[in-house]
């Protein structure tokens, strides 16, 4: 019999979440499926859970419950000429660009050079508690957001609009 090598008590620490985190079944989510004009045809209102209260962007929630434990997915329609300031989300997230053009960029302040032009089809994080911000030019964008509620926006100190 093979001896198995010692675990550090940092790295025991971390097994044992991964092993308690991996054996729970993830959440049921239920069977559906949405066409662009069923997603269009869904109220969407302005500031919703999660998003960042912006005026003139429209969020509507096509799975889940934002402010609830759980998986969520949310669209966000932002109209041209937008800047979102720098701000952080308790929870994880990922978004895919839709249509139009996204400027996202990272740090506790919107500055105009940390922006990155993600087009249709781009994939980016915001993870949990890290500062981000974005902005639109002269095209509206369309992102999907995905994460696991609850959620919600808390814009930095000096989270100044780029």
């Amino acid at each position: 019999m093979t001896a198995l090598p010692r675990l550090s008590g940092a790295a025991a620490l971390v097994s044992m979440i991964c092993l308690s985190g991996c054996v729970a079944s993830p959440p049921r989510v239920s069977e559906f499926r949405l066409t662009p004009a069923e997603i269009e045809a869904i109220p969407s209102g302005g500031a919703g859970p999660g998003s960042s209260g912006v005026a003139g962007i429209q969020t509507t929630v096509l799975n889940g419950d934002p402010t609830r434990s759980g998986p969520y997915t949310i669209r966000i329609a932002v109209p041209p000429n937008t800047r979102i300031a720098a701000h952080t989300h308790r929870d994880p997230r990922t978004a895919v660009v839709v249509s139009g053009a996204w400027y996202f960029g990272y740090g506790p302040t919107a500055e105009e050079t940390l922006v990155r032009p993600l087009p249709p089809g781009s994939f980016y994080s915001e993870p949990a508690d890290v500062a981000h911000f974005a902005l639109t030019r002269d095209q509206p964008a369309v992102v999907y957001i995905f994460g696991i509620g609850p959620t919600d926006t808390v814009f930095t100190a000096s989270g100044t609009a780029p």
